[in-house]
């Protein structure tokens, strides 16, 4: 694992550290790529953490959230103590069995769950796989059901024909 300091900076509200040259190469060589996000863990502070590593504008940044570091909008100038190595850990979102069997169920809906965007199925699993008592999640699947048919909004969205990639599925 690699360590640096590094004062925290800031880009609009997103507070940030630069990760240095050498460190970035370690880590690059040990993820086998230099392109893409690139999950991280390490500590910052001796607090542990893991988080993506992403390039913005040129520069590769490590975005630091108030789950890092207890109010880092607040902390902006701070010198911080950084370990970071590769993290090879899926961060892969199953998708909930709940929802498999009612898709397994509802051929419609199944058809329209795989033509949609990675990023919205993601957005999809993510915000089931979060949810805290088996009622809410019977619930939200049910509401994930008619949003996949057409019938209301689920995460805060309606289904338009673009959220399809490359299919050819309509919309009812």
């Amino acid at each position: 694992m690699d360590k640096f300091t590094a004062v925290l900076e800031i880009i609009g509200i997103n507070p940030f550290v630069s990760v240095p040259e050498a460190v970035l190469v370690h880590i690059f060589k040990q993820a086998g790529r230099d392109k893409g996000h690139i999950p991280i863990c390490g500590d910052i502070n001796d607090k542990p953490y893991r988080q993506t590593l992403v390039r913005y504008s040129g520069q590769w940044r490590l975005y630091v959230n108030t789950t890092m570091l207890k109010n880092s909008p607040k902390r902006i100038g701070e010198k911080l103590v950084i370990s970071i190595q590769f993290d090879p850990e899926s961060r892969q979102i199953e998708l909930p069995e709940r929802l498999r069997e009612r898709l397994e169920a509802n051929q419609e809906a199944y058809e329209r769950y795989e033509g949609l965007s990675a990023s919205t199925k993601k957005e999809i699993c993510r915000y089931l796989t979060n949810l805290k008592t088996e009622e809410a999640l019977e619930r939200n699947v049910d509401r994930a059901l008619e949003f996949l048919l057409g019938r209301g909004t689920f995460v805060v969205r309606s289904l338009s024909a673009s959220e399809f990639r490359g299919s050819n599925i309509p919309k009812t």
